[in-house]
This record gives C-alpha cells, structure tokens and sequence, in this order.
C-alpha cells in the first residue's frame, strides 16, 4: 500500500486516547496545553496544499526538482520516490500463535490528512506544541490491540525506545557501561539491517605478535574533553591516629586531597522534608569543618522510616545531602548509617560516583558506626554518643548542625587518579551505485544522555537516573528504521539506478557539547564538498498535534522551495525554520559548509528529567516523520546534482562527480571555526573545560574561544579554575550552577591557578549565543 494510502492515527483521538489510557496515562501532558511557542519571526508565512492555485508552480531547488508526490513504480525517474513494499514487523512477518493475539483492523486506523507549512525562525527551547488525546478506560482497552492497529513500524520504534530507556543503559551516559551496551544494540541493528561497518578503512591489521588488537570497524573512538576520576585510596584519621580502612574508606564521588577539621553533626543532612523539617538552620555555614552526616531520614522506634514506612522517601537521597553539606562550605563529608536502621543496606562501593550525585570537589568518606561513634563522643560539647544525636535528629523540630568543639579534629585524606574517557560514534554504511556513490549523505542521532543528571540537567536531579527516552532514544529508533525503508528501497531499486551513499551516524556525547559531531566533522576521509547533506533526528518521540520542528530550510540554495510540496504531502504542520544552526549535531556540519535539515519535536515537562521514559513517546506521529526523512532521503539520494550550500562559509559544489570510491569509507567535512554552544545558561565562558589533574578540585581550561568572555577577561588554557566569586569550583557542574544564576554583564571574580600562584581575574560575563533552556527560565 502506498503512503499516501494509510490512514494515520490522529484522525481517531479516541484511539490515541486507548494507549494513554491503557498504560496508565502514557501521554500524561493534559490536553489543556498552550499552543506552541515559537511561532514564526521576522515575516514568517504560512503554505498548505489548499492555499494553493491548481496552477501554482513550486521553483525547483538547484540540485534537481523534488518529487510531487510518491511514485511506485519500478524504475521510475531519477527524482521519484523508492518502490512500496510490505514492511515487515520487528522480526519479521507478524505470526498468529493462537487467540488473545491481537491481528490489526481491517481499516487501517492510522490517517493522514494535507499538512500545512510555517515558514519563520522557531525557538526550539520553547518549541512546546499541545497534547491532544482523549481518556479512555484503561480496564476495558487492550494496549497491545492499540499498537497492532497503528502498525509494525510504530510497535518497531517504540520497542527501540523502550529497550534503549531502559535503566539497564544506565541513561547512556559517555564512559559509562549503559552506553556500551547502548552501541553493541546499534551494532546488532546495523547488522541485521545490512549495513556496511562505516570505519572498516580506519582498523589497523593488527600484529598477533605485537598484541595490537584490530579497532572495532562500526565505531570511531575519540577522547571526552573531561577526565574519568577514580579512587586509588585514602585514610581517616582521629587525632593523628589512621584509622583501619576496612572500618572507613572514600567514597566513589570522593574529591582528592588533604582537609582536617573539626566536625559538624549534622543529622541526616536534609534541607527540606516532611512537614518542614531541615537539618540546618537558617544560613548556616559549614565553612573550615567536616560535616558527619548519617544516611536514610528520620526513624520511629522500629528503625523504619518516619516518613515512608518500610521504603525511604525522597528526602534520603545521598546526591541532595552532598550538594546541600558542599554549598554550606563544608571540607569534607564523613557518611555513616543511623544506628538502629532495620532497613536493607546499599553496597555505597558498587554505585558510580554519578548516582551519588558526580564528583564533590572535597573529600568524602563512608565510616562504620563504631568510628562515627567514637568521634562524635571526643567531638560533642555534651560528650553524647551517636544513638544519642540520631535521637536528636528523629525529632521533627531541629535547631541546625551541632558544632563539634574545635579542638577534636578529624583529618581526610583521599588520592584520586585521573582516567581519559573514550567515547564512540557508531555508524553504518548503504553504499550506493554508479558515479553517485562517491557522494554521500549522512543521516545522524545522537544516541548518549545524561545519566545520573551530574551534567546537562536540574542539579536538583543529580543522583537520579535520566532514561532519556525522547532526547534521545527515540531519534536513535528513527535512524534505525530510516536504516531499515532505505536498505529495502535500494535493494528493490533498478541494477542501474544511480544512488549516492548513505552514512547512518549514532553520535555520542552530543550532551556535553555536540562533541561526537565535533570529531567526526574533523576526522575522516572524504571531503565536505562530497556531501550532499546531513539529516539530523533529535527528540522525535512526542510529535504533538502532528506538529515538527524542520530546522535548516534555507541551508541549501532552492531547499526550501524543493521541500514545501513534501512538507504538506507529509500530512505535518511544519514549522520550518530557515536557520541550520541549532544545538544539535546537524550544527557542526552547517557550520562545515553542508547543507542540513533538523527534525525536531519539541520540547516539554519532562524534557532533561528524570521522567523522560519510554512510556511517555507517542508512536502516533513516526510513520509520517518516516516517510518525511525517507522521501527526502531518496530524492537526494537520486537526483543528479549536489545541492549547492546557502550560508557562511559557501563553498562551491563539485560539478561532476568523481568515480565511486573502491570500498565503504567513512565521511569526512573540514574543520570550521566557531562552533554550537548549548545553551544550558543565559551567558556563556568560553572554555573547553577538563577536570583538574591529580584528583585535586578546580576546573582544568583546555581551550578558549576568541571573543568570549573568558578570552577578553584573560583566562589562558592551562589554568584551573578555583573560585567564582569566593566560592570554590570543585566540578563543571559548580561553573555551570554559577552561569545559570547570572546575566549578561554581571562580572565575575574568577580565582584561577596560574604559574604555581592563585590570581584573580574579572570576567564580564555575555549572553550566551544560544537561546536558553525552558528549566533555565
């Protein structure tokens, strides 16, 4: 059946009422809403298949003129669309074991009407189009019918996101084992899909002898800017006395280095909880002490939670307690349990220094009760014991940490080494045929998030797992069945049809600074000028109201033009925007001299939250956005001349293609100056930040952009970061809690080690190039 033939899924709100409700309120967002943000700017029009004369004529973009509309049949025109065929389920055809399998509706419920096109700038951080669902009862609805009746590509995508949501990919955090697994998933995708492993070229032959191992030819490594601390040792010690490291050792998100003080007792170290209880009074300062904190929240006489019972509420999270101990000035942090806590105890060594919030920039230790009790009792004016200050700090009015006196010193000392953290872009290869095959396209997602929230997210949230289900699981599922409609078109197309090559991109590390675009846009082996353009899938998981972001309309010389008639063929309300630059990994690319096209669902609650899951996708919208990539897709794929770019740095395409290339190479575009920030603040530094060397805290400068703040307040790469202000830096995430909270011309003192000395520099701060967050408005 051909496209424009299926019925999509919005035009029965009832039936997309059926999934919310069956999985307890999938689309949890209230079909109250706003209207979406972002409209049109600077003269921004409005085009749809009605507004249009029978004779109206769409100009024809300089690399060829765009299809009209599908074309099925076998070896049709260079510019029509691939040939329609059955789409097999996620493996295979769909199999009826016996009853109580759902079969799909006789009537396809899936519809499509004509789309419409917005034509302005579009703010993708406040880009939020409604939900639009009706609530059903979720007793008498089969869910598993829903999905049957939307059809084996949306059950497909939406079983890639939930896989790639899971906790098990640990929020696919760059260096972390979740994110392994993440790339072995897409290795195993691209695999089966057919693809070529796209950095084959790149593997050394490798010597049994030697003991070189081959790299792995679907991945591209590349170094993080930052640096992956690990704990190599430590000791506590009371009053001069090492105390037995069995009994008291680091913690995994423990700083490095040498701080003695006396102690502040702090309780259970929560700033607020149940019925307005705290454990610190107001403005309170911790400064030139080590606090002792003990973990969980108040206890009744059982040794249970007073609060939650058998399970521990919200207040106990160890990554809060740090962060509200560190911002009070404490040096250091001892943590032990309650004494009497009847409660299942947590191994702290096997968690990451992540889920306990990232790195605390002072040291932290984990000590048995018997140590605590012992210092507490040299320590407290009364002389009390340990049950005896739990007891104080059960109560529900407290007065504020008990200060030790000064005089009972503990002394912590923690060694922390420094790791390199290799991250990976994962790619495949459609290779394609005749003198079009030494051209290419990229089609891109980025496939990492932010983990345990210790960068890119609310610190409020640090600890907690960030599953990442639409930013970007779900753009990592449209690559992959891109992968899939492409590698079927192509093998369904003529032995003679004249193809480009196709490179599927999953980029990592596209959360700390599009840093995986970044490194293949400077590393690898074809020139800019053999790229036709670059597609880029980033949160596609919620198209709302059948309503997308297509970002870059303009980045081509006749692109938008082309692209209209496929814009309103896709039953879409586009907002297209003209720009090529956004936060995402199409950005490097434009800023290369390649053409791009951002497709982009907007934003929302959740966005950068914890509570980014993969219930929460909406699989009604991904057959358009895949017939939209994939009909554009073909189109460049067929035409027979490159698109020539529109915007900085227009370069000049090859006019004739060279002879195809003898085997899959990777794609390479020229390195170009500036860059993307992200945007995660209302000013901007301008540093390439690392993590200090030799576990000490401070920020290491790796580089400084021209032109920025830090540039023109004299930060020079080599120096550490110490201070901001008077308060210290110990992590990025310290730098960027102090950019969120500042504006545009507010000036810094920023404290850095230069030359073996401390100097103090003033830095007045700019706005930062990139429209700021929705959590940071």
């Amino acid at each position: 059946m051909t496209p424009t033939a299926r019925r999509r899924f919005w035009e029965f709100p009832t039936l997309a009422a059926t999934v919310a409700a069956a999985a307890v309120a999938v689309f949890s967002a209230c079909s109250t809403a706003p209207a979406p943000t972002g409209e049109p700017q600077d003269g921004g029009t409005t085009a749809s298949a009605t507004a249009k004369g029978a004779d109206e004529k769409v100009a024809p973009a300089t690399a060829g003129t765009a299809p009209a509309a599908y074309s099925p049949r076998p070896g049709a025109t260079a510019s029509a669309e691939p040939a329609r065929t059955a789409r097999g389920g996620l493996f295979g055809d769909r199999t009826q074991p016996g009853l109580g399998t759902p079969t799909p509706a006789e009537k396809s419920p899936i519809s499509r009407g004509q789309g419409s096109v917005v034509f302005g700038s579009v703010n993708v951080y406040t880009f939020n189009p409604p939900e639009s669902f009706t609530p059903v009862d979720p007793a008498t609805t089969s869910l598993a019918q829903v999905l049957a009746d939307m059809g084996d590509e949306s059950i497909e995508w939406y079983q890639h996101v939930m896989t790639l949501s899971n906790p098990w990919f640990e929020g696919r955090v760059p260096g972390s084992k979740g994110i392994e697994h993440a790339a072995n998933y897409l290795e195993f995708w691209m695999t089966r899909i057919g693809l070529a492993p796209a950095f084959a070229a790149a593997a050394p032959s490798g010597d049994a002898a030697s003991g070189a191992v081959p790299a792995n030819p679907w991945r591209q490594p590349f170094d993080l800017p930052g640096r992956e601390r690990r704990v190599q040792g430590g000791t506590l010690s009371i009053g001069g006395e090492p105390v037995d490291p069995t009994l008291a050792r680091p913690m995994p998100n423990t700083g490095g280095g040498e701080m003695e003080g006396p102690i502040a007792f702090v309780g259970y170290g929560i700033e607020s909880g149940k019925d307005g209880y705290t454990s610190f009074a107001a403005d309170q300062r911790l400064d030139g002490r080590i606090a002792v904190v003990m973990r969980g929240e108040p206890l009744d006489a059982e040794g249970r939670s007073a609060w939650g019972g058998a399970r521990m509420t919200s207040a106990s999270s160890l990554a809060a307690k740090f962060d509200a101990i560190k911002r009070r000035g404490a040096n250091g942090i001892i943590l032990t349990d309650a004494p009497g806590f009847s409660g299942r105890r947590v191994d702290l060594s096997a968690m990451s220094a992540e889920a306990l919030g990232g790195w605390i920039g002072v040291p932290v230790f984990y000590a048995e009760n018997e140590v605590v009790d012992r210092i507490v009792r040299a320590a407290d004016p009364e002389g009390r014991d340990l049950a005896a200050l739990r007891a104080v700090a059960d109560l529900p009015a407290q007065s504020g940490a008990i200060l030790g006196r000064d005089e009972a010193k503990v002394l912590l000392k923690a060694s922390v080494g420094v790791d390199g953290v290799v991250a990976h872009n994962v790619g495949g290869v459609l290779r394609g045929r005749g003198v079009l095959a030494n051209e290419w396209i990229v089609i891109g997602a980025h496939y990492d998030h932010v983990g345990y929230g210790a960068y890119g997210a609310d610190p409020k949230n640090r600890g907690k797992l960030h599953p990442g289900a639409d930013d970007n699981a779900s753009g990592t599922a449209a690559l992959l069945m891109t992968a899939k409609r492409l590698k079927e078109a192509y093998d369904a197309a003529p032995a003679d049809r004249e193809l480009r090559s196709v490179l599927f991109l999953a980029f990592d590390a596209e959360e700390m600074g599009l840093n995986g675009a970044r490194h293949f846009v400077r590393n690898s082996s074809i020139p800019a000028e053999k790229v036709d353009v670059m597609l880029n899938m980033d949160m596609v998981g919620r198209i709302r109201d059948h309503t997308l972001v297509v970002g870059g309309v303009e980045s081509a010389v006749g692109f938008r033009a082309a692209l209209e008639p496929m814009f309103v063929d896709s039953g879409l309300k586009v907002f297209a925007d003209p720009s090529g630059r956004a936060p995402s990994d199409h950005a490097p690319f434009f800023g290369a001299g390649i053409p791009v096209l951002f497709f982009f669902g907007g934003v929302h609650d959740i966005y950068h939250q914890p509570g980014d899951q993969g219930y929460t996708v909406d699989p009604r919208g991904i057959p358009a956005l895949l017939d939209l990539v994939e009909r554009i897709a073909w189109w460049r794929a067929s035409s027979a001349e490159m698109l020539q770019f529109s915007g900085p740095n227009a370069r000049a395409r090859t006019a004739a293609p060279a002879e195809p290339a003898a085997a899959p190479a990777p794609v390479v575009v020229d390195t170009a100056p500036g860059g993307s920030d992200r945007g995660y603040a209302p000013v901007r530094l301008g540093i390439q930040p690392a993590m200090a060397e030799d576990g000490e805290s401070g920020i290491l400068v790796e580089s400084v952009s021209p032109g920025t703040s830090a540039a023109d307040g004299g930060i020079k790469p080599g120096d550490i970061l110490l201070k901001w202000n008077g308060d210290s830096l110990g992590s990025i995430q310290d730098m960027m809690a102090k950019l969120r909270a500042s504006k545009p011309g507010d000036v810094a003192k920023l404290t850095v080690f230069r030359d073996g000395k401390e100097t103090v520099l003033d830095v007045e701060l700019k706005a930062s190039t990139a429209p700021r967050r929705p959590q940071d408005d």
